[in-house]
């Protein structure tokens, strides 16, 4: 029986292809992922566009995209492709305080982690994944406090160059837990996983976060697909997105 605590978007009949996106982490510094996802927002075939979250490195609030800039630039990129298709979005571990303002002004629309797609007779349970990450307790804290409006009125409040101050300090540190030689990664939780399927109606768990993507059997009928992460300029190159069409479940490579 469903859990209707879910968010669930049905697709209308016309969709036949849907991509899924996520941990692109773009950044001003990263031309050649930027203009990989260019070309992809030009050229995919997609009848709707899924981004699962980490679309950007990091956000430091809505401003930021009414001004000159990156931002902006991006901005303007989801806008001319919203007008051609829908484009949803799920927020990421790093770019959590997009808004009502940066949505309106990219033209994509905001979901609920997680959210259930009704597309092709089958249900899909869409997420982020860091929330079901449960091995990771000091970030699940950190999620825990950042995602209280309490906190998050407090940020906004600040000066932009004080925000921009602060998110440099938070990825410093985190560059620093990665390189450390006591850090593990954590993975999504399997038995979280399924629980959350089952309330969901679900056979299928589509997520991102861990960047490490593959296909997992979990039992019972039950499977995770995990989205790939974006680096243009890596050895070799990784952007992938992942097309939902009714003969199946197709990775597409974009370099």
């Amino acid at each position: 029986m469903t859990d209707r605590a879910f968010a669930e978007i049905v697709a209308p009949a016309a969709w036949r292809t849907v991509d899924l996106i996520s941990d692109l982490h773009l950044q001003e510094s990263d031309q050649a992922t930027f203009d990989v996802w260019r070309g992809y927002l030009q050229t995919t075939p997609a009848d709707a566009i899924f981004i699962l979250g980490d679309l950007f490195e990091v956000w430091i609030g809505d401003d930021v995209s009414a001004l000159p800039g990156f931002e902006a630039q991006c901005a303007a990129l989801l806008r001319e492709t919203a007008m051609r298709k829908p484009v949803f979005f799920m927020h990421g571990n790093r770019d959590f305080l997009i808004g009502s303002t940066a949505a309106a002004s990219c033209g994509f629309t905001l979901l609920d982690d997680p959210t259930v797609l009704v597309l092709h007779g089958a249900r899909w349970l869409l997420s982020h994944g860091d929330a079901l990450c449960l091995d990771d307790t000091d970030y699940l804290r950190f999620r825990a406090q950042v995602r209280t409006s309490e906190w998050q009125h407090a940020f906004l409040a600040r000066p932009l160059e004080e925000r921009r101050a602060l998110a440099r300090t938070m990825r410093t540190r985190s560059e620093d837990r990665k390189r450390s030689p006591d850090m593990v990664w954590a993975d999504v939780d399997g038995p979280a996983a399924c629980d959350w399927l089952r309330r969901a109606d679900a056979s299928v768990l589509i997520h991102g976060h861990t960047h490490k993507p593959g296909d997992h059997e979990l039992g019972d009928g039950l499977r995770r697909i995990v989205l790939s992460d974006w680096d243009a300029a890596a050895d070799p190159p990784r952007a992938q997105a992942l097309s939902i069409t009714p003969a199946g479940v197709q990775r597409v490579d974009l370099r």
